[in-house]
C-alpha cells in the first residue's frame, strides 16, 4: 500500500485553496474540493492516475497532474509513498511559486 505525504507548504496552498472556495462558493463547495484533492493524492500514491514530468525549466524534479484548476506537483519517496510539493491554481506564476514550494 502506497501513501502520501503533505509538505508544510502544501499544506499552506490547501488551507489557501479551502479558504478562497469558502468566501466565493460557500463551505460545502469548499470541503468538496479538498475531499477531491485528497481523493486525487491516494490515487497518485496508488499510481492509479495519469501524470506528467515537471519541465526541466523549472528546476525541480518530480511529476504533476491537473485537477479541476489547480497543478497539483509531487515527487516519489523512497519508502514507495509520494510527497505533494505543492498545489497551484492554473492561473498562477508556476515557475516562481514551485521552486520556493519544493526547498
Amino acid at each position: 500500500m502506497s501513501s502520501f505525504f503533505v509538505s508544510d507548504a502544501a499544506s499552506l496552498r490547501i488551507d489557501e485553496i479551502y479558504r478562497y472556495t469558502r468566501k466565493t462558493w460557500g463551505d460545502p463547495q469548499a470541503r468538496k474540493y479538498i475531499l477531491g484533492l485528497f481523493d486525487l493524492f491516494d490515487q497518485l500514491a496508488r499510481r492509479e492516475r495519469p501524470w506528467r514530468v515537471i519541465p526541466a525549466e523549472f528546476g525541480v524534479q518530480g511529476y504533476f497532474t491537473q485537477y479541476e484548476k489547480h497543478f497539483v506537483f509531487w515527487r516519489k519517496r523512497k519508502d514507495g509513498g509520494i510527497s505533494i510539493l505543492s498545489i497551484l491554481a492554473q492561473n498562477m506564476d508556476v515557475a516562481n511559486h514551485l521552486s520556493s514550494d519544493a526547498k
